[in-house]
């Protein structure tokens, strides 16, 4: 389950809001709903409910019409249309803040992506994100108060007793970083989940593999980590610290790593890793996407980079496959864009390391949703958590 930590509202206006998206939550959850349901629902005041019921009337959110309840007249309350509420999914990254917002049909309305620099803190990403958030539901023609919730995904291992993200984080300055803390700057819902999780999410809910009941999704990018669906639900451990794949050791003396281990995945086969190599050949800095582009392009460096990456990945999927044996494994992240020159040594790799049975019965593809997976897996999140399942075919 994900992290989700209610806060004391610091203001009217945010109480206010807080309980517009409990009514919105609830009414979602469960359908056309009378007034004094929600209330016993939510636990809001029947006067408190009348009140805002009128607000989102106001606002062409719901409607209302007369029924009985228990031979008595009420207030039908429904949901005017499934634009009217919306689900929200951002993904942190290294270098971007991408945003996605949904409808509760599953229907993207809007999306949007902006370069943020290095070294940036957690509060510094979250007032960015902020911002975007105003901007683009403002350009989707959304008001604010149709968000259900925000389904956050930060690059690191998140310990669900403490609702926080921990030391292993690709980027330290997430770690401590807790549901509160993005609570406060948005004033909405909040669901906490480490990327993976989402991509793997995304996948199921919005890629091919819908119903796939044994999933892992591997995201290689500046840290590499895995997301697992075991019999047709995701897996995220005792403590939520699954998949944590990028500090499986490959080479027993080979270069240290931020978890304190030597020769872990992701000092041979993580972005941040192929980008050292080639930065310092070329004598000359060097970003994922040009990488992608010169091994597309045929340069010998590039595609020996990214077999020897490819390779690795492959070693280590091995594990998790005789572990669980999964249907499938998808590659995600910022290199899908090569396409079979990176799932070939990935092949290679599991193909010398598993068990023959498992791969000749294991499907080894590369995502079909690229960058966006995790963004559209923080939607799905909140639609999940809201009682609304996948119309995605």
């Amino acid at each position: 389950m994900p992290v989700r930590q209610r806060k004391n509202p610091g203001s009217q206006s945010a109480l206010r809001l807080s309980n517009q998206q409990r009514i919105l939550s609830n009414l979602v959850s469960s359908g056309p709903t009378t007034q004094a349901d929600i209330a016993r629902s939510t636990g809001l005041s029947t006067a408190t409910v009348s009140n805002i019921v009128k607000v989102l009337v106001d606002r062409g959110l719901v409607t209302t019409s007369p029924t009985t309840s228990s031979g008595r007249r009420a207030q039908l309350v429904s949901l005017s249309s499934t634009d009217n509420a919306v689900a929200v999914g951002i993904d942190f990254g290294r270098r971007h803040v991408r945003i996605i917002i949904a409808t509760l049909d599953y229907r993207v309305i809007a999306e949007k992506e902006i370069e943020i620099p290095l070294g940036y803190t957690a509060a510094e990403a979250l007032d960015i994100a902020a911002n975007l958030l105003t901007s683009t539901l403002g350009q989707a023609g959304v008001q604010r108060t149709a968000v259900l919730g925000i389904g956050v995904g930060v690059p690191g291992p998140i310990d669900r007793r403490t609702g926080s993200v921990v030391k292993g984080a690709i980027l330290p300055e997430w770690v401590g970083f807790t549901v509160g803390m993005a609570e406060e700057i948005f004033e909405l819902p909040v669901y906490l989940e480490n990327d993976a999780n989402l991509g793997v999410l995304a996948e199921a809910t919005w890629g091919p593999h819908g119903g796939t009941p044994t999933v892992v999704f591997v995201k290689v990018g500046t840290g590499i980590g895995a997301g697992l669906i075991l019999d047709g639900k995701p897996y995220s451990g005792n403590i939520g610290l699954t998949g944590e794949i990028g500090h499986t050791p490959i080479h027993e003396h080979g270069l240290l790593c931020r978890c304190g281990n030597r020769g872990c995945l992701e000092t041979v086969a993580s972005t941040t890793i192929m980008i050292e190599l080639i930065s310092r050949t070329l004598d000359r800095p060097v970003r994922t996407r040009e990488i992608v582009r010169m091994a597309l392009d045929g340069d010998d460096l590039a595609i020996r980079v990214v077999e020897d990456a490819g390779l690795a990945v492959g070693r280590s999927i091995a594990a998790i496959a005789n572990l669980v044996n999964p249907h499938t494994i998808i590659i995600g992240g910022p290199l899908t864009d090569l396409g079979e020159m990176l799932l070939r040594p990935v092949r290679l790799g599991l193909k010398k390391y598993a068990v023959p049975m498992i791969v000749e019965t294991t499907d080894v593809v590369m995502s079909s949703l690229g960058e966006r997976a995790e963004a559209l897996g923080g939607a799905s999140l909140v639609l999940q958590q809201s009682g609304i399942t996948s119309t995605v075919s």
